[in-house]
């Protein structure tokens, strides 16, 4: 096709404010998907993501459109996550578009991660499409939104598209203004072949399959391809685009959008960012590709039964196959056995991914408490990297601990702001700047004519990464009453006072139990572990300790009592000393079996934890 004819653009928003819904009326419009066909959240594959209703992979969809100017023009949509945890799978869609959808929920206004995708929008300098959804619902105030958009972004009012997703109000004008804003791709076709892999999948019978943008020359059905970054050549077994399945054609043209069943097994071959070019040696130079995440969040990843650990190895192989942000190497636990220390980029994300691991693969998983990574000064001078709690040098090596912060951003209505600053400082958060999202002429007013609560305030802040891990996203939403949203990036590491606590259950310790903490919580969380595990570390013939401890001193200590058996039961009176030796025997027993006796630490006390209750 014609490359004026030809619009990549992609949908961002925050989530729950209608992308996937919106994606559903666009392929509706356009005739992509028929009547019959269609379900809701269309693009939403997996069965997570209709479970949790939210989009966790990228999906991109071919559509045909012929507005009033008579041509026919090839529309190639790709849906994005909304979640921060997901901001890579964004950042990739972008990389292969040339415009964006902004979606704003009309009830909502401008949310966290609105503000971090139109910033990621810019940094790629695209044009972007601002639309304010559901119009439809009795609470929407598509006016004051806009309003508030214009003066956030400075879009001017013509530009604006009012629409609602769900009854397909507005979605024609959407597809018109796609047409007209969004440019055509910028590429030679008469060049060798340059195609962007912007995500990849593994098929049992097609080898790796590539999602492939052609920024560059053509490719056919048949023809030798080689990875520039690997080196790796393979043949093109099946070229195709998505509509929104996968459809074999017999080329991909510049501009295009597609994949490519490249038959190689090598699931490390083929990488997310790599540049696709024709077989033999390639006389152009790839293109730039993605710039590679780094995991925040660290778990262990073990399997329950201990034999399925090659399984395990293949599984987390095909994953990071399309999810770049995935990293594990292996290790090993005295209380688990052999696993792999994975990295993530976020809670979501690391939940994610063991339900697929347990879903996709068949298997059944423990995971341990997560952590974040530390940089750690050694006396000698030297600098080494941490991720796993019970890898920590010991406190007479380490010089300085150096921690992850977050640059945080949080918008919530200004009656909130009180309980989000109390709850931020409390995390050891740092106040940065305060900013209104409106003015106050376009504040809601109430039945007084004053100028009401629930203007919204974007509060920035400096907090440790580790202080979000546990529940803090839960707090902010019950302290808001779930109005308040956050978005977060990945800041300089600091210097903090930071401890290892080790929890030794019958004096062993259990080395997945360990973690990283600052000074002044560390006791008041060990107190509170203890008491937990407690209740989850079953009773045995004899008495088993649990204690926290910092170094060699304890800090918290409980005791899971010893079953008794009642020796005495055969004993119908008689002489006291017989039931005197009876118990000394017992006792002796018992203290044997305290000696050489083991504990099994149940699954649920590693992730005892997560579940700790903050004040």
């Amino acid at each position: 096709m014609d490359l004026s004819r030809i619009r990549n653009f992609c949908i961002i928003a925050h989530i729950d404010h209608g992308k996937s819904t919106l994606a559903d009326r666009l392929m509706q419009a356009t005739g992509a998907v028929s009547e019959r066909e269609l379900t809701a959240q269309h693009l939403d594959s997996m069965d997570l993501e209709r479970e949790r209703g939210i989009t966790i992979k990228a999906q991109a969809v071919r559509l045909s459109y012929k507005p009033l100017d008579g041509f026919e023009y090839q529309l190639n949509l790709i849906d994005t996550p909304g979640h921060v945890d997901f901001t890579y799978e964004v950042s990739r869609s972008l990389a292969a578009s040339d415009g964006a959808l902004l979606v704003v929920d009309a009830t909502q206004g401008i949310q966290a991660q609105t503000l971090a995708n139109i910033y990621l929008a810019m940094e790629y300098d695209l044009p972007i499409i601002p639309v304010v959804n559901k119009i439809d619902l009795p609470a929407a105030e598509p006016e004051r939104v806009a309003s508030e958009m214009a003066s956030a972004f400075g879009f001017t009012d013509d530009e604006f598209v009012f629409v609602s997703a769900k009854t397909g109000e507005g979605v024609v004008e959407i597809l018109d203004a796609i047409v007209e804003r969004v440019s055509s791709p910028k590429g030679e076709t008469a060049e060798p072949l340059r195609a962007l892999i912007f995500d990849s999948k593994y098929d049992s019978y097609k080898g790796v399959v590539a999602y492939v943008r052609a920024v560059d020359g053509r490719l056919d059905t048949a023809g030798a391809i080689r990875l520039m970054a690997t080196g790796a050549t393979a043949e093109a077994l099946e070229i195709g685009f998505f509509g929104p399945g996968m459809t074999s054609t017999k080329s991909l043209e510049t501009g295009e959008v597609g994949y490519v069943a490249t038959g190689l097994k090598d699931v490390a071959a083929c990488r997310v960012g790599d540049t696709m070019t024709t077989g033999g040696p390639s006389h152009t130079d790839p293109l730039p590709g993605y710039e590679p995440m780094k995991p925040m969040v660290y778990t262990g990843l073990y399997p329950a039964d201990g034999e399925s650990f090659p399984e395990l190895r293949e599984a987390l192989e095909k994953l990071r196959l399309n999810d770049p942000a995935l990293s594990f190497e292996p290790e090993s636990s005295a209380a688990l056995g052999f696993g792999f220390r994975c990295g993530f980029l976020g809670l979501l994300h690391m939940d994610v991914t063991q339900e697929r691991l347990e879903r996709e693969y068949d298997l059944t998983l423990i995971a341990t408490a997560p952590s974040v990574g530390y940089k750690v000064l050694m006396t000698n001078g030297d600098e080494i990297d941490v991720d796993n709690p019970s890898a920590m040098p010991s406190i007479q090596e380490i010089d300085k601990i150096f921690e992850p912060w977050v640059d945080l951003s949080i918008v919530a209505p200004s009656r909130f702001i009180g309980s989000v600053m109390e709850l931020v400082t409390t995390r050891r958060g740092e106040y940065t700047r305060m900013e209104y999202l409106q003015s106050v002429d376009t504040k809601r007013k109430d039945d007084g004519g004053s100028a009401t609560a629930d203007a919204r305030v974007l509060l920035e802040y400096k907090m440790p990464l580790a202080e979000l891990l546990v529940d803090f996203h839960s707090q902010l939403k019950s302290r808001s009453q779930g109005y308040a949203s956050m978005d977060y990036s990945i800041g300089q590491p600091r210097p903090g006072d930071m401890v290892k606590l080790d929890v030794l259950v019958n004096y062993t310790p259990v080395d997945a139990l360990s973690m990283m903490l600052h000074r002044d919580n560390a006791q008041s969380r060990g107190r509170e572990l203890v008491t937990k595990l407690k209740k989850l570390i079953p009773r045995q013939m004899f008495e088993v300790p649990i204690q926290s401890a910092i170094g060699s001193r304890v800090v918290a200590r409980e005791t899971v009592k010893a079953m008794r058996k009642n020796v005495l039961a055969k004993c119908y009176g008689g002489d006291v000393t017989r039931k005197r030796k009876l118990l000394e025997k017992q006792a002796k027993g018992k203290k044997r079996m305290k000696k050489i006796g083991s504990v099994d630490v149940p699954q649920e006390a590693f992730m005892a934890v997560l579940s700790l209750e903050r004040d």
